[in-house]
C-alpha cells in the first residue's frame, strides 16, 4: 500500500512491475496403466527411471505387458512417468507370528500389496530392547528376498506408546503392515534352528516350524499371496462408479499433470479375457480406446493408441481400420494417435527370445526424447526418431504400403538402411487426406495443448483482480512475453513476430456485458509449424550452352 508520510525524510516505496513470468509446462509425462507383480492399487506413483519401476512395481513380468512399455519408454529417452496398478483378485501374503499370550495370541502382518511378492517375505523378533523388562517391547526384522531389510527397534503392543507397533510399520515400512486386533503381549522371539541359523516366520509357513509356542492347531490355508487373473474392461475403465471413485484409468485424476496416455493390452482379442492367465494379454476393447480418448481431451493429452494384433500385414490393417463396422480402432480423433506395426524385441526373462510387442511404450520415449532435443513443436519422426533395443517389426513395410496407410491417418514404423528402425508417421487419428483437419499434426496438437495448459496455470493470478485496461495490459504483457519466447525458440511460422503470433485482450475482447458477468477474454493466436511431409526435388535437364 502507499507510503503515509508522518516525518520529513525519505521514504521507500516498492511498486509493482505487474510482471508474471509464464513457465512452460512439461510436455511428455507419460501414464501407463496395466498389470504389476507389486504396488499400491490405483494410486498414480511417479517414476523417473525404470529402477524406480522395479523398486515399486517388481520390474518386468509376462503377465504385464504394462513393464515391458514401461521399459522401453525409458530405453527410447523418456525420464518422466506416472504408473497406476489395477489388479483383479489377487490377495496380499499374511504372516501370523505368535506371542506369550495365554491364550496364545496372533501379531498379523500382511504385504502392503496384494501379489506373490508377498511370499517373500519373512520376518524375525527379538527382545534385546533398550528396557529389558518392558514385556511389551520388541524389535522386528523384515526382508524380502533379494530385495531390501527393514529393521524397527524398540516397538510395542501398547497403543498409548509413540512406538505403537501398528503406526510405526504403517508410516515407515514398505513391505509389511499390521492387520487385525493387536496381542496384548509382544511376539516371542524367533531365535535360531538347530543349525545356529536364524529363524525367519514366512507366509508360506504361516507359523515357524517347529511352534515357537503351544499356539494351537496349525494357521488355514490363504496364507499366501496371489496375482489374481488377467484384468479386463472392468479394472481399467468400465467398473461401476470408477469415474467418481477415481478408480482404473481415472486414478489419474490424482496425478496433476500427464501429456501422453499409453495402455499396453491386458486382454486377448477384441479386449476379452485371455483363455488363461499364462496366455500373454494382446489386445484392448475399442470401449477402452474410445473412453481413453475423451478421457485424454479433458486432461490436454493424448492417447497413444496400439494397432491391433490381427494386423499382419498392410491390407488387413487397412481394411480393419476403414472398417464400415467393427473398426479398429473405431475413434477419429486429433487427442489420439495410431503407430503400425508392432515391435519384436527381447526378452530377458524369457533368454533373450524375440517376442512381439507393442509400441507405444517405445513411442512415447521418442516423443520425450524428440521434445527435450528439439522442442514440442517438431514432430517426433523422421531420421532422428531412432527406436531403441527394436530389433525387427512384425510387418516390414515398403514406400508404396507406407503412402497407403499414411493417408489414412496411421503413422508407420519403418526400418531403414543404415539409419535403422524410424517413426515414420506424424498424423493423429484425424489425419486422413479427406478429412483435411487442421490438427492432422501430432505436433500441431500437442504445440496447442502445450500452450493451452501453460497458460492455464500461468495466468491464475488473474483470478479476482479487477477487470479494467491495466489488468488487460499486464496480461498482454505476461502472455506476449511466454509467446515471444517461444518464437524466439522457433515453435512458430513467420520471420516476425507479428507473423507468427497474436495476444489480444481489450475492450474489444471483453465487453462490458463480460465484465457484468466476471469475464475477461484472451485471445491468444499461433502460426503453427507443420511438418515436411514430402519433400520434392526437381531436377531438370540443361542444354549445353552455346557461345554466340
Amino acid at each position: 500500500m502507499p507510503v503515509q508520510p508522518t516525518y520529513p525524510g525519505v521514504y521507500i516505496e516498492e511498486i509493482p512491475s505487474g510482471v508474471r513470468t509464464i513457465i512452460g509446462v512439461a510436455t511428455s509425462i507419460t501414464a501407463f496403466i496395466g498389470r504389476a507383480r507389486k504396488g499400491p492399487l490405483n494410486k498414480p506413483v511417479e517414476l523417473f527411471s525404470f529402477g524406480d519401476y522395479e523398486r515399486e512395481f517388481g520390474g518386468l513380468w509376462n503377465k504385464s505387458r504394462m513393464s515391458f512399455a514401461v521399459r522401453d519408454f525409458f530405453l527410447n529417452g523418456g525420464g518422466h512417468a506416472i504408473c497406476v496398478r489395477v489388479q483383479r483378485g489377487g490377495q496380499k501374503a499374511l504372516i501370523r507370528v505368535p506371542t506369550g499370550d495365554s491364550p496364545p495370541g496372533v501379531l498379523q502382518l500382511e504385504a502392503v500389496s496384494e501379489g506373490t511378492w508377498g511370499n517373500k517375505l519373512g520376518v524375525k523378533i527379538d527382545h534385546q530392547t533398550k528396557d529389558p523388562t518392558d514385556n511389551k517391547q520388541f524389535n522386528i526384522t523384515i526382508s524380502e528376498e533379494n530385495g531390501p531389510t527393514e529393521k524397527f527397534f524398540n516397538v510395542t503392543v501398547d497403543s498409548t506408546k509413540p512406538l505403537f507397533v501398528t503406526r510405526v510399520l504403517e508410516q515407515n515400512s514398505k513391505l509389511l503392515r499390521v492387520t487385525g486386533a493387536v496381542p496384548v503381549n509382544r511376539p516371542v522371539e524367533t531365535g535360531k534352528d538347530s543349525n545356529g541359523e536364524d529363524i525367519v516366520i514366512t507366509p508360506s509357513e504361516g507359523l515357524a516350524s517347529p511352534p515357537l509356542s503351544p499356539i494351537g492347531s496349525p494357521p488355514g490355508p490363504g496364507l499366501t499371496g496371489s496375482d489374481g487373473t488377467q484384468i479386463t474392461d472392468n479394472e481399467v475403465f468400465s467398473g461401476a462408479d470408477m469415474e467418481k471413485n477415481k478408480l482404473g484409468m481415472y486414478a489419474l485424476e490424482h496425478a496433476d499433470l500427464f501429456n501422453l496416455l499409453c495402455i499396453p493390452p491386458y486382454g486377448a482379442e477384441g479386449g476379452s479375457p485371455p483363455a488363461s492367465d499364462d496366455d500373454p494379454p494382446t489386445d484392448v476393447s475399442t470401449s477402452l480406446i474410445a473412453k481413453a480418448d475423451k478421457y485424454c481431451k479433458a486432461r490436454r493429452a493424448m492417447f497413444l493408441v496400439d494397432p491391433h494384433s490381427s494386423w499382419k500385414d498392410m491390407a488387413t490393417a487397412k481394411s480393419n481400420f476403414t472398417a464400415t463396422s467393427n473398426a479398429y480402432p473405431g475413434t477419429t480423433s486429433n487427442y489420439s494417435a495410431l503407430f503400425f506395426p508392432r515391435l519384436k524385441m527381447a526378452n530377458p526373462l524369457m533368454n533373450n527370445q524375440l517376442e512381439e510387442y507393442v509400441p507405444c511404450g517405445a513411442v512415447a520415449g521418442v516423443f520425450a526424447r524428440t521434445d527435450g532435443q528439439r522442442g514440442v513443436w517438431k514432430a517426433p519422426a523422421g531420421q532422428e526418431a531412432t527406436l531403441a533395443g527394436v530389433n525387427q517389426f512384425t510387418v516390414p513395410l515398403t514406400d508404396m504400403e507406407n503412402g497407403v496407410l499414411n493417408q489414412l491417418g496411421v503413422n508407420c514404423l519403418r526400418a531403414f538402411p543404415v539409419f535403422g528402425r524410424l517413426v515414420w508417421g506424424s498424423r493423429t487419428l484425424e489425419g486422413a487426406d479427406q478429412l483435411a483437419s487442421e490438427w492432422k499434426y501430432i505436433s500441431v496438437r500437442r504445440t496447442a495443448l502445450f500452450i493451452e495448459e501453460s497458460l492455464f496455470r500461468g495466468t491464475k493470478w488473474v483470478v479476482f483482480e479487477p477487470n479494467d485496461e491495466p489488468l488487460w495490459a499486464q496480461i498482454r504483457l505476461n502472455v506476449g512475453a511466454f509467446m515471444h519466447t517461444l518464437f524466439r525458440q522457433g515453435a512458430f511460422q513467420g520471420r516476425t513476430p507479428r507473423e507468427a503470433y497474436l495476444v489480444k485482450c481489450d475492450k474489444e475482447t471483453t465487453t462490458q456485458t463480460d465484465i457484468n458477468s466476471g469475464i475477461v477474454n484472451i485471445l491468444v493466436g499461433f502460426a503453427p509449424l507443420k511438418p515436411a511431409e514430402f519433400v520434392i526435388i526437381k531436377i531438370q535437364q540443361l542444354a549445353g550452352q552455346i557461345e554466340s
